[in-house]
């Protein structure tokens, strides 16, 4: 087979250079929306409340969630390596991110048609979404080779992950305004078209300045196919598996210490929520994970740099933060006022009259009622639960149901259906105001199709002994057939952690002020010896580290300013990370089969994302709560540490090159 040979970047100038660099980068800005708002804030719980209303449960519509992006994670991960390779055959890399691109963008577009109970349409939109998604990464991820210079690729991958994070913040902030603003749900349905569209526009710098890399084979065989050529050149690589071993070993590395890093970024919001923190507090803790990740992620990308001058300070100002800011959480929720720091409230006291906090089934329940009540039980399989749910079911219309407790916040588990009505809330006697408009809160039971485990959250004034109340209002919804209500259960939630978020991020800036002024004056002096011996490999080996200390602290974190000091860490290193991940792979990579290899790094993406969260949800059940969990991640962190320290970057690269020389013989 022929080749073609093109001019590489250091032959273009640098102002071409650059243009290009901004244009790849501009990539990462466009489709990390759809992580954002798609994948990660909206859509999910959007399936689950509206497109999902119509199925038995939330539970079922989590379940099949869940299947739909497994499915699409399996397709992507069997077509990745064929198309890369195709793509390196054909000279297709553009042609194929833009077949992706466009797949993802008009599968997000028609997700706006989506309404109450389309879960079948939402399935099909979001399960196209994902494949285009990571269909496109897999062939934008193989432009770095060709479009970064060799010492250049860990700053250029890093600042592609800065933009992500800046790009993706960014729209999920204006969403979420939007959601607010606009009533009923069309303020997530045109979230959804707005990333459709915020992905469109800003990928088109990147199909202008791009060339399409020419370095590949020009000719087949006689009687060959793309397709067969492509399937023979693939089983060749994994034949010849050997001559490529120390790429193959950073790979397992890979495997596993990035699922681990995957785990910490998909549990990061239920485990705060396990452990009681507010919806405010995780949602900020998202977005704050988003920005403070931008200068961060440009830093990591400077530390394996020989030619900057300001490494030791880079090097100093991470080593400062794994002290400094696990030592500001730990005092702070020590030693500053609860209220202030989101430490958990003194347990309430139980009394003769209140059963305190636990849950409790209907049987069981604390509580009087009036009128007629019956019981009604729920087959678990109808629910996507292990057991049988037992419901209190009521349609008379003067049905009243008191529950005595002691405390503060409580959860009310019920049903919702075609004959189900509208139920006032009470308080001791007093109606519940609806934190947004001030009315009354009332509970809708009305649904068309029968649904069960809809939870709704009531709070009292202060801590105490409190009666919450059910009331027929005798008022029914548009569509509704009667006037029913069925109560699943009843939970007394822990005390409500209170904090005052600007003083925990005024304290945390303080800190990192006065790291970047010690870093500054003593960094050189002191940690200019030790940041020479840092390159990529060594880089991505302190950020394991720092992530392993995130783990072990996450084990024993109960407070908001730990919280957020935990997620300042993540952080600093979550985009670095990943970014010089990408970069030393494409180092080792032979530029000719970028398509190829970078299909097999795709495959090892999607597998990262099995081993961490089984190994988390294994923990959880054994031990009974997910700090045991978190802890358990620090195993993946040292295992996939320890396997990179012996993969030989010298005889990888050097591999890779040896490679693209014979392309170009």
């Amino acid at each position: 087979m022929a080749a073609v040979q093109v001019a590489p970047q250091n032959r273009i100038s640098d102002k071409e250079y650059q243009s290009r660099v901004w244009a790849w980068t501009m990539y990462d800005w466009a489709n990390s929306a759809f992580v954002t708002t798609v994948l990660a804030a909206v859509l999910p719980v959007y399936f689950s409340q509206v497109a999902g209303s119509t199925l038995p449960s939330p539970t079922v519509a989590t379940a099949y969630w869940s299947t739909g992006l497994s499915f699409s994670l399996f397709i992507i991960a069997i077509l990745a390596p064929i198309l890369g390779t195709i793509s390196d055959v054909m000279r297709g890399k553009k042609r194929f991110l833009a077949i992706f691109t466009g797949i993802g963008v008009v599968s997000t577009a028609l997700l706006v048609l989506v309404g109450s109970g389309d879960w079948i349409l939402a399935s099909i939109l979001a399960i196209i979404g994902r494949i285009g998604f990571n269909g496109a990464i897999t062939f934008y991820d193989s432009l770095l080779p060709h479009v970064a210079r060799e010492d250049d690729r860990d700053r250029v991958s890093t600042r592609g992950y800065a933009m992500g994070y800046l790009g993706g913040g960014l729209l999920l902030a204006v969403n979420i305004v939007m959601i607010q603003l606009i009533p009923g749900t069309w303020g997530a349905r045109l979230s959804f078209l707005s990333v459709a569209i915020w992905w469109a526009v800003f990928s088109i710098p990147l199909f202008r300045r791009i060339p399409e890399p020419l370095t590949v084979t020009a000719s087949l065989g006689q009687g060959e196919s793309i397709l067969s050529a492509s399937f023979k050149r693939l089983k060749e690589t994994i034949k010849d598996i050997r001559r490529y071993r120390e790429l193959f070993k950073y790979l397992i590395a890979f495997l596993i210490y990035n699922d681990a890093i995957g785990t910490i970024i998909g549990v990061a919001a239920i485990y705060g929520a396990e452990l009681g923190f507010g919806s405010v507090e995780l949602i900020l803790a998202l977005l704050l994970v988003q920005f403070v990740g931008i200068p961060y992620s440009l830093m990591f990308g400077r530390l394996p740099s020989k030619e900057d001058p300001r490494r030791p300070v880079y090097l100093a100002f991470v080593l400062y933060n794994v002290f400094a800011l696990p030592l500001l959480g730990i005092l702070g929720a020590r030693y500053l006022p609860s209220d202030l720091v989101g430490t958990p409230p003194a347990p309430f006291i139980n009394t003769a009259s209140a059963q305190g906090e636990g849950r409790y089934a209907p049987q069981a329940l604390s509580g009087s009622t009036s009128g007629d009540w019956q019981q009604i039980t729920v087959s678990a399989r109808s629910l996507g639960t292990d057991t049988d749910q037992v419901y209190l079911f009521s349609s008379d219309p003067n049905a009243r149901f008191d529950f005595h407790y002691n405390g503060q916040k409580i959860r009310l588990t019920y049903g919702q259906g075609p004959e189900f009505g509208i139920w006032a809330i009470q308080i001791d006697g007093q109606p519940v105001p609806d934190p947004d408009t001030g009315e009354p809160e009332v509970l809708d039971g009305y649904n068309p199709t029968v649904r069960y485990e809809m939870a709704a959250t009531f709070e009292a004034n202060a801590p105490g002994e409190h009666t919450l109340s059910l009331v027929n209002s005798n008022q029914k919804s548009p569509g509704s057939q009667g006037n029913a209500f069925s109560i699943g259960a009843i939970e007394v939630l822990p005390g409500a952690r209170s904090s005052n978020l600007l003083l925990i991020v005024g304290l945390i800036l303080a800190i990192e002020v006065i790291g970047l002024a010690l870093s500054f004056l003593v960094g050189k002096p002191l940690f200019s010896r030790l940041a020479q011996t840092f390159d990529t490999q060594r880089s991505i080996i302190l950020s394991l580290v720092v992530y392993s200390v995130i783990a072990v602290w996450g084990f024993f974190l109960n407070s908001v300013i730990e919280f957020w000091c935990l997620a300042w860490m993540v952080s600093i290193v979550q985009g670095g990370s990943q970014a010089l991940s990408r970069s030393l792979y494409a180092a080792m990579s032979p530029a000719s089969k970028s398509g190829e290899f970078f299909g097999l790094y795709g495959i090892m993406e999607k597998f990262s994302s099995i081993i961490g969260p089984l190994l988390f949800a294994a923990a959880g059940i054994l031990f009974g709560s997910s700090r045991p969990a978190v802890l358990s991640l620090v195993i993946l962190f040292f295992i996939g540490g320890y396997l990179l320290t012996k993969v030989n970057i010298a005889e990888g690269k050097r591999v890779a090159q040896e490679e693209d020389a014979l392309s170009k013989a």
